[in-house]
């Protein structure tokens, strides 16, 4: 019997031995070498602050043309950094001016049908497309940082534009005051653009996803194209609403007597010719100007077919008259104050924000295309300035049109000088051709728009965001849904909600996951991505894959002891040592706040009454500085930071290690 108390004790001395050993953080001399993490030396409060501020707002660092300059040359700089074409066009000459006055003339074409029908969709007369087509372009020319983009009113924003603001005024009843509104609205779309150019605060944009613009573009085409049945078929009396059950329900209450015939045969016959013209224009990128000039093609021959018929005496449907003349002030046209004020500041934003999202998407992708920077805070102070300046002279908000550019692109634009190419030709049809355009047919206008925003509808983005991310591809749907079956702002509502929700779920629900051991190597992995990874007995690796703030600070402390708990039941069930050291590796983690640390503190605590020992591996300057400040690397203990996984395993269960 003592025999057997004696081999009892002795077989708990030599466990307790074994844990003590496990446990022990002894480094041997001639083990190999570890280096300690480095902890970076203390800024002062100024220079961290000017730190941060710098690369959130000036990242590019603007100001490093002007180091070191005499005043002089400083000033010069700072014009022309307000107007870079001070810049570039010192060295402008006639082979760039040859390929921007073909661009120019081929995207004139285009957007001459394309602005009268546009002006009709924001419900404001023909003239105003034209105009919004003359001024802003010049304005952008010379403060533009864009070679390819063109400028003018574009389908979507002139439909939110006309919706939003029909909300508000009628504009059949009160045609004046509701341009009045335009005006507004468009003057603060520019303030908006300005000062977000100003402040350097473009990065907001940005939280629009890529998905959820795709989803409410392509909506916006749908409920667009829906918009122009009124002028395809020749209905007189339509809907107001946007959403495509009431459009439908319109069109089909319609159908018995509302329809015109010659109107339709018009609209289906140049509708296929437009489509027939794109079709060639993309199977052969030679014949670019075909797509380009079909629009003009129509116009001309739709409104001579329908002089010589007098098909408007049949019921076609026609332009009517156009104002002759440029663009008339309108400076005391813009609320300056009264109840519409604070809805014209409303409407500007929305419509502003929508604009610029698609002009720096359209100038970033033309760019890349030519191997140039394009400056995106000089961009939205140009769109920006433009847009003011377009509401003191009777335009209504502009931006770049997708169309357009790429048609500019494709003739060989050189410079933004396509832009006032195309602007003279704009300014010589106000003056001398709008007459001409009076027996040009509405279901023309109404072909050439929906030939126009098919393009908005890019099939193969949708697929590939299937592929690439589901949530992404909700955050598309229901965007593109929200345009389509309710309005425009609730499908714009919608897709900001949903690309913000995406951003709080990856802040809040950050991921983590296992490491193991890959064979014959010291590299530790994701178990779920490399199968064959071996985990360490006895020790618990995790990783969290984003920075630890006070939203998610909670979640990770408890989805890391719930790996702990299943871990321990696995190893239970697989006869396993008992997990003894829980390792974070630290190395995606670019920054740590209060919550957090407290968090880990809490974490340490639980680990303590589990007699689980907390190691961190590899935390950056920043978190092992404010681990420091918060005296955290103290209560874990300097020898249980470590460099790398490897370094910290082989510390703490060195002969498992090497067995694994």
């Amino acid at each position: 019997m003592p025999s057997m108390v004696h081999s009892t004790e002795e077989e708990h001395e030599i466990k307790e031995r074994d844990v003590r050993s496990l446990s022990s953080f002894h480094h041997s001399q001639n083990g190999p070498y570890m280096h300690k993490v480095g902890v970076p030396p203390k800024q002062n409060l100024f220079k961290e602050f000017s730190h941060t501020v710098k690369e959130t707002f000036f990242a590019d660092d603007p100001l490093r043309p002007f180091k070191d300059q005499p005043r002089s040359k400083k000033f010069i700089l700072g014009i022309q950094a307000v107007f870079p074409i001070l810049e570039w066009g010192r060295s402008y000459n006639l082979t760039k001016f040859r390929g921007d006055l073909i661009a120019g003339l081929t995207i004139a074409s285009l957007c001459i049908p394309q602005d009268i029908g546009y002006a009709k969709l924001a419900n404001l007369d023909p003239q105003y497309g034209l105009y919004s087509s003359f001024v802003p372009p010049l304005i952008y020319a010379c403060m533009g940082s864009s070679r390819d983009i063109a400028i003018g009113p574009v389908a979507v924003v002139s439909l939110l534009l006309g919706t939003l603001l029909q909300d508000e005024i009628d504009p059949l009843k009160n045609a004046a005051e509701y341009r009045r509104l335009a005006f507004t609205a468009t003057f603060f779309a520019g303030i908006t653009e300005v000062t977000l150019g100003f402040l350097r605060l473009g990065f907001l944009i940005d939280f629009l996803s890529h998905a959820a613009i795709v989803g409410f573009m392509g909506g916006a085409a749908i409920t667009i194209a829906l918009q122009q049945l009124k002028g395809f078929l020749g209905i007189k009396k339509f809907t107001k609403k946007s959403d495509i059950v009431s459009v439908m329900r319109s069109v089909f209450d319609s159908a018995h007597h509302g329809w015109n015939w010659q109107t339709i045969v018009i609209g289906a016959s140049f509708l296929a010719f437009l489509l027939l013209a794109k079709y060639i224009g993309k199977k052969n990128r030679k014949f670019f100007w075909v797509p380009a000039i079909a629009p003009l093609i129509s116009v001309i021959l739709s409104t001579f077919f329908v002089f010589i018929t007098r098909a408007d005496k049949q019921g076609v449907q026609i332009v009517k008259h156009i104002e002759k003349g440029i663009n008339p002030s309108s400076v005391n046209k813009i609320y300056w104050s009264g109840p519409y004020l604070g809805k014209g500041f409303r409407i500007g934003v929305v419509a502003g924000m929508i604009g610029l999202t698609e002009a720096m998407a359209i100038g970033r992708t033309f760019a890349s295309m030519k191997d140039y920077q394009v400056d995106g805070n000089k961009e939205m102070v140009a769109l920006g300035a433009m847009n003011v300046i377009g509401s003191l002279t009777s335009c209504y908000v502009s931006t770049g049109s997708f169309s357009r550019s790429a048609v500019n692109y494709m003739a060989g634009c050189r410079t933004a000088v396509s832009n006032i190419v195309m602007s003279v030709v704009v300014l010589l049809t106000l003056e001398f051709i709008t007459p001409l355009f009076k027996y040009t047919p509405n279901a023309i206008l109404a072909s050439i728009i929906i030939s126009a925003v098919i393009s908005l509808i890019d099939y193969e983005a949708v697929v590939l965001i299937w592929k690439i991310d589901k949530f992404d591809f909700i955050a598309c749907m229901g965007a593109f849904f929200g345009v389509v079956f309710v309005s425009v702002e609730i499908g714009l509502l919608i897709a900001v909600s949903i690309s913000f929700a995406k951003i709080l779920l990856q802040v809040t629900r950050p991921r983590t996951a296992i490491l193991g051991k890959l064979p014959r190597t010291n590299v530790y992995r994701n178990t779920q991505q490399y199968p064959e990874a071996t985990k360490v007995p006895g020790v618990l690796i995790v990783r969290v894959d984003s920075a630890i703030y006070f939203s998610n600070s909670n979640y990770i402390k408890e989805r890391i002891l719930r790996w702990l708990v299943d871990e321990e039941e696995k190893g239970v069930a697989s006869h396993q040592p008992r997990i003894q050291f829980l390792i974070v590796e630290m190395s995606p983690v670019t920054d740590i706040d209060t919550s957090r640390i407290h968090a880990f503190e809490e974490l340490y605590k639980s680990l303590q009454k589990r007699d689980v020992q907390l190691i961190l591996a590899n935390p950056g300057p920043i978190v092992i500085n404010k681990l420091h400040a918060s005296n955290f690397a103290d209560l874990v203990g300097e020898d249980r930071i470590f460099l790398t996984v490897a370094d910290a395993v082989a510390s703490c269960s060195p002969k498992l290690v090497e067995d694994v």
